[in-house]
């Protein structure tokens, strides 16, 4: 399952001559000692480690990311543990499987003040605060960041995590309808409480804010009730740029209404292909353009200046890569227990029975071709090990940008989540040896603009686009309920 043995076709002679499409790249990391290359944190040089105790790794790691010119640092984040394998939490304790978490918004403000271009996107649930707290913490980041914010909207599917926080865990398509009710209230919050001119700050009369230009919100609806105003004036977003990783039909309903970027995981860009029409044919339906809504895969390359020295790299990864955790880690997400299968017999997506789960990890084992092993705990646990549930492609510069090419072509992706295997070394490789060849491709030239919103459509569009749901309840036309 690694792309060491990815044999790429070569691509149309005639492919320069099309206008290529300008490709986004985020670095792509949590708060926690192993990621999604578990068991690299022994390697001594990785820093992984270090980020619970050491401000330092975010604030180096956002400069080596500012100097790639990277759209944004995304955080994954988490509730409750990996408790599935084993039918037990001590695997994923034991070998690090996203344990122990901080809390992804605290270094944020950190890495904003040693850079002035990378913005940064957080994954926040909807199902354990309440709208207002949420709002109050993103119009804060938004403002401190001077916009270079983003949120990655996630409902939280842990049975773990919902008996960690006593609360129910609602059904998967629930959640999403509550997730929909949840946004809705944080639009009014947002666009619909302050007038832009409501805060005066002005010397001589001594006023502050007008509260004729505040307008309270009255929101009564199945799941959520407030009365009040946004205790925050609006950020220079307003309402924080929107990310969305469910790719179930709930999660493609809900990511079509209100995402502006969907992260997505999959084996190959064939196997992906679909799903990306399909998120694009959903969000035409809701009247929006197609092509504004970013689609993301999760892509973790391994980058020498040589193929020897990329191999090199490769086999370093394998030699501390865990597959205990790795199979820790993918039991969670598909619901599968693969402690209770023959190490070589194949997995299939009917034996998940249970709702915890993550809809793209099971996707993943409908999709077979000749060059992918038969999907068993063995190769599951040492494909997942490095890299989760994305592709590891192995090689020079310009075989990686080859690859990237073929996902842009063939999937209709609008840029990546690079991952890491070793950090920062991982992303050092990025911005050293792809980013200039990307460049000299033409695929990599990132826009003007302050915000994060400005780095995705250009420079002036701070604030949401015309055709998405939340501009329904900007000031001008909102009533307050």
């Amino acid at each position: 399952m690694s792309s060491v043995d990815h044999n790429k076709s070569a691509l149309p002679a005639d492919k320069g001559q099309k206008k290529k499409k300008r490709i986004h790249l985020n670095g792509f990391d949590m708060f926690t000692v192993s990621h999604l290359s578990f068991g690299q944190w022994r390697n001594p040089k990785d820093r992984s480690k270090t980020k619970r105790r050491d401000l330092s790794y975010w604030t180096d790691l956002a400069k080596v990311l500012e100097k790639g010119e990277f759209t944004a640092l995304f955080l994954a984040d988490t509730y409750g543990i990996y408790d599935t394998y084993k039918g037990s939490a001590d695997p994923a304790i034991r070998y690090g499987a996203q344990v122990p978490m901080g809390d992804p918004s605290i270094p944020i403000t950190a890495m904003a003040s040693v850079t002035k271009n990378l913005s940064f996107a957080i994954t926040t649930s909807t199902s354990y605060e309440a709208p207002y707290v949420v709002a109050k913490r993103f119009s804060t980041l938004d403002h401190l960041t001077g916009g270079r914010f983003g949120w990655n909207i996630v409902t939280s599917w842990k049975a773990s995590a919902s008996k960690a926080l006593g609360l129910p865990l609602v059904e998967h398509d629930r959640r999403y309808q509550i997730a929909d009710e949840y946004l809705r209230v944080l639009y009014k919050l947002w666009e619909g409480s302050w007038a832009d001119d409501a805060l005066k700050e002005e010397n001589g009369s001594g006023e502050y804010a007008n509260p004729d230009r505040i307008k309270y919100v009255h929101h009564h609806g199945e799941n959520f009730h407030l009365d009040g105003i946004h205790i925050l004036d609006p950020s220079p977003q307003r309402t924080p740029f929107l990310f969305q990783a469910g790719t179930s039909p709930a999660g493609v309903t809900f990511g079509s209404t209100h995402a502006e970027a969907i992260f997505v995981a999959a084996i190959s860009p064939q196997a992906l292909a679909p799903k990306v029409k399909l998120i694009r044919e959903e969000v035409a339906k809701r009247g929006r353009d197609p092509t504004s809504v970013k689609i993301f895969p999760v892509f973790t390359p391994i980058i020498g200046r040589t193929e020897e020295e990329a191999k090199a790299k490769y086999e370093e990864a394998l030699y501390y890569a865990n597959p205990e955790a790795g199979l820790a880690f993918f039991s969670g997400g598909s619901g599968i227990d693969l402690s209770q299968y023959d190490l070589d017999q194949e997995i299939k997506p009917t034996d998940v029975h249970v709702d915890a789960r993550v809809h793209s990890a099971l996707a993943n084992l409908q999709y077979t071709s000749p060059d992918i092993p038969a999907w068993t705990p063995r190769n599951i646990g040492k494909w997942i090990a490095i890299g989760g549930n994305g592709p590891i492609p192995v090689g020079t510069p310009e075989k990686i940008a080859d690859i990237l090419e073929e996902w842009v072509e063939v999937a209709d992706v609008d840029g990546f989540n690079i991952g890491y295997v070793v950090s920062p070394g991982s992303f050092e490789d990025v911005t050293e040896l792809l980013v200039p060849e990307l460049r000299k491709r033409g695929l990599y030239d990132p826009l003007p603009g302050t915000t994060l919103r400005e780095k995705v459509y250009g420079e002036g569009q701070k604030s949401l686009l015309e055709d998405h749901v939340g501009r329904q309840y900007r000031y001008e036309t909102y009533d307050g309920k």
